[in-house]
């Protein structure tokens, strides 16, 4: 699937039904009258970002496809709004709802949905390393009642793109919620990484969003150039870290497409929507008759570099020639 340019990485603005109460959703959407059942499907999403609104419209757009269309589905969508608090009281609900299936966003979502160990099965989309993140016990056979698609970044060659694109960088740094497994678990391959090639590195964490423009500051004074793992919340303040990094005239490597749009210069990274798509294909086989047990957690393998072309230009970068197949953003 080859991404496009700037098109291809935007929302496309699905309409989803309005939230009910989740007592009166669950309770008016189990049958209808001499008509197929019609299922339910709780979404929960940590934060607003783009790239969890592309991952959703995605899931969404791959079940329509396959025939899940409105009057064969109803849709609860809930977001936290960043609130951890909110977001467990939200899987607490959902979990207590009687959905035929429920699909979290991201890590932290997936983690509070399994915490509840409920009966109705999960479909996680976008979870690092579900292994270390306590959802599954081994990728290629469910064993808590939850399946889905693990986006590991591919550290490595980010790290490589930046040394094509900005050779001679003597220290990176880390801008990072420690709050969150999936990108202390990139970090912690990012530093081997770089271990590995005697590259020094330094670190700036945050524990909520108030913290990270302090924490670019502080990086942008101290590093050649900044590297953000996949991290709901730094995600979510990207065009503010873009912003301090361009004016320190130094980039920024990020672990999404979305984080290229919102500023960074560049990423290796799988399509959004692509992993939202691949998790709504998991729920279809439910629907039609797979155990979720037979369903294994699926590792997004298809990568793209994407490049903004916008801050190459302020940070006064030539792209060389091996770079021409890459998705350029701002051009």
């Amino acid at each position: 699937m080859r991404l496009r340019q700037k098109n291809a990485l935007r929302a496309f603005g699905l309409a989803l039904p309005a939230v009910l109460s989740l007592a009166a959703f669950a309770a008016g959407c189990t049958r209808r009258e001499g008509a197929e059942r019609v299922r339910t499907i709780g979404i929960i999403q940590l934060a607003d970002n783009g790239a969890f609104t592309d991952m959703r419209e995605g899931f969404l757009d791959r079940l329509e496809e396959l025939g899940w269309s409105g009057d064969k589905i109803r849709v609860d969508y809930r977001n936290a709004q960043g609130d951890i608090g909110a977001l467990n009281t939200i899987a607490q609900e959902m979990a207590a709802a009687g959905y035929d299936a429920v699909s979290t966003i991201a890590t932290p979502a997936a983690q509070a949905f399994v915490n509840q160990e409920s009966e109705t099965p999960l479909f996680f989309i976008s979870v690092t390393d579900p292994v270390s993140a306590g959802i599954m016990g081994a990728l290629d056979s469910p064993d808590r009642n939850a399946t889905g698609t693990s986006n590991l970044v591919p550290v490595d060659e980010i790290f490589r793109l930046a040394d094509t694109l900005t050779p001679g960088i003597r220290v990176y740094g880390f801008l990072y919620n420690t709050g969150e497994v999936n990108a202390v678990l990139t970090v912690r391959k990012a530093k081997a990484y770089l271990d590995g090639r005697g590259i020094a590195y330094v670190e700036a964490t945050v524990t909520n969003s108030s913290e990270v423009q302090q924490a670019a500051e502080s990086l942008a004074g101290r590093a050649n150039a900044i590297y953000v793992p996949i991290d709901s919340m730094v995600q979510s303040a990207m065009p503010q870290v873009a912003r301090i990094a361009r004016e320190a005239k130094i980039p920024v490597y990020g672990s999404s497409p979305v984080m290229v749009v919102s500023g960074a210069l560049a990423t290796v990274s799988t399509e959004d929507r692509l992993v939202g798509a691949v998790t709504g294909e998991m729920v279809d086989r439910y629907f039609k008759g797979a155990a979720l047990e037979e369903i294994p957690a699926a590792v997004m393998d298809q990568f793209y570099t994407v490049i903004n072309a916008e801050t190459a230009d302020i940070l006064g970068l030539a792209l060389p020639a091996s770079l021409e197949g890459a998705v350029l953003i701002g051009r």
